[in-house]
């Protein structure tokens, strides 16, 4: 994990966003990753964008996963959902994620959007702790990764846990090639 300085999540809740501080408080004990292997490490919050962070702390971007909003609509309805994608990789959002959505239409959320409705800040918006009712569409590439380092819901700190562990969250579905490469 390069050169982050990690602890217990749960033990460093002032450095996540609020929605991301509550998911971690309630994390199931029967969950398949227990929550003393989510860790949390302070960056700064001007290297938090995904190429100057890998630089700067020294990690790879196949250990670096993204989480992109992304919105459709169908009926008049507006439908989110999150998709955790590697940064070697990029979703497919106007064909596998579309299709999934069941929209006509797919594609990122504005980001004044995407920040209000998961409570969380642009550039660390991350799968734990979004709206309990938008699906987390997970690349099988991410999963397939012993650890990944993803946003904490805040652009000072990122978090580090088992890829299989985002497969794992509520409402998680893993998509084989939901992203294509960079």
């Amino acid at each position: 994990m390069g050169t982050l300085k990690t602890e217990p999540a749960r033990t460093r809740l002032d450095l996540l966003a609020a929605p991301v501080a509550a998911a971690i408080e309630r994390w199931p004990d029967e969950a398949p990753v227990d929550v003393d292997d989510v860790l949390v490490a302070p960056i700064d919050a001007e290297l938090a964008d995904t190429a100057a962070f890998c630089a700067a702390y020294e990690v790879g971007l196949e250990e670096s996963a993204n989480c992109v909003v992304v919105a459709g609509k169908r009926g008049g309805e507006i439908r989110y959902a999150a998709c955790m994608v590697l940064a070697t990789t990029r979703a497919d959002v106007n064909g596998v994620v579309r299709r999934m959505l069941d929209v006509r239409k797919a594609s990122f959320a504005p980001m004044a959007e995407a920040v209000e409705l998961t409570g969380m800040e642009y550039g660390g918006i991350t799968p734990i702790g979004l709206p309990e009712d938008w699906p987390i569409l997970v690349d099988s590439r991410v999963i397939a990764t012993p650890h990944v380092i993803i946003g904490s819901g805040v652009r000072h700190s990122k978090i580090a846990l088992p890829g299989p562990a985002l497969g794992a969250l509520p409402g998680a579905t893993v998509v084989e090639d939901l992203a294509r490469p960079a």
